[in-house]
């Protein structure tokens, strides 16, 4: 599973263009709960081709549009398709239980 920093800059277009699933996560380098999930998520045997890391604290752009209100937050993307919020603990079968309930969501445009 391939990693990246993404940005206000940088996130639509990437996500737009990216095939597959992708897990976007908001973070905080301060957070405690968000070191744990950037150590955890890398190890999983998860369904998504990349992980996509944006920092809330310095793009809040991106931020205010995905109406991040705590961290970490994570959505699914799947083929430049907004799928909506994983709501899950740090584990690997309720990660994988909530990407499955997430895309059988009806598809939206990203924020």
């Amino acid at each position: 599973m391939d990693e990246y920093e993404l940005n206000d800059g940088t996130v639509d277009r990437f996500l737009l263009d990216a095939p597959g699933v992708s897990l976007l996560i908001f973070y905080s380098r301060t957070c405690a709960n968000c070191n744990l999930a950037r150590q955890a998520l890398p190890r999983m045997n998860l369904p998504v081709q990349r992980l996509c890391w944006i920092d809330a604290g310095t793009n809040a752009g991106a931020t205010e549009r995905y109406e991040v209100f705590h961290l970490p937050s994570i959505f699914v993307i799947r083929d430049g398709v907004f799928y909506g919020p994983v709501n899950a603990t740090l584990n690997e079968w309720d990660i994988r239980r909530q990407l499955a309930l997430a895309e059988s969501n009806h598809p939206a445009e990203l924020p």
